[in-house]
């Protein structure tokens, strides 16, 4: 459970310090969390983390296609 709390919190921060307006995809989030250094294996993981959190309330997941993220305001 520690590993994908860090993997939240990576992409919490990169995303607080981005303060992106609109929902994002798993793969702009992806490109975000590339282009600040932070690896990730793929937008599928980065899918999977969010939707994990979501269950916690900390994400809103916007059913879309494709399906968009957004941190919840704890952020």
């Amino acid at each position: 459970m520690r590993a994908r709390r860090g993997e939240f919190e990576r992409i919490r921060s990169v995303l607080s310090e981005v303060d992106p307006e609109e929902p994002l995809t798993a793969r702009e989030i992806l490109d975000l969390l590339d282009e600040h250094g932070e690896e990730f294996e793929s937008a599928h993981r980065v899918a999977t983390v969010l939707g994990r959190e979501a269950e916690a309330g900390a994400v809103e997941v916007i059913e879309d296609r494709p399906y968009r993220y957004r941190l919840g305001e704890g952020r």
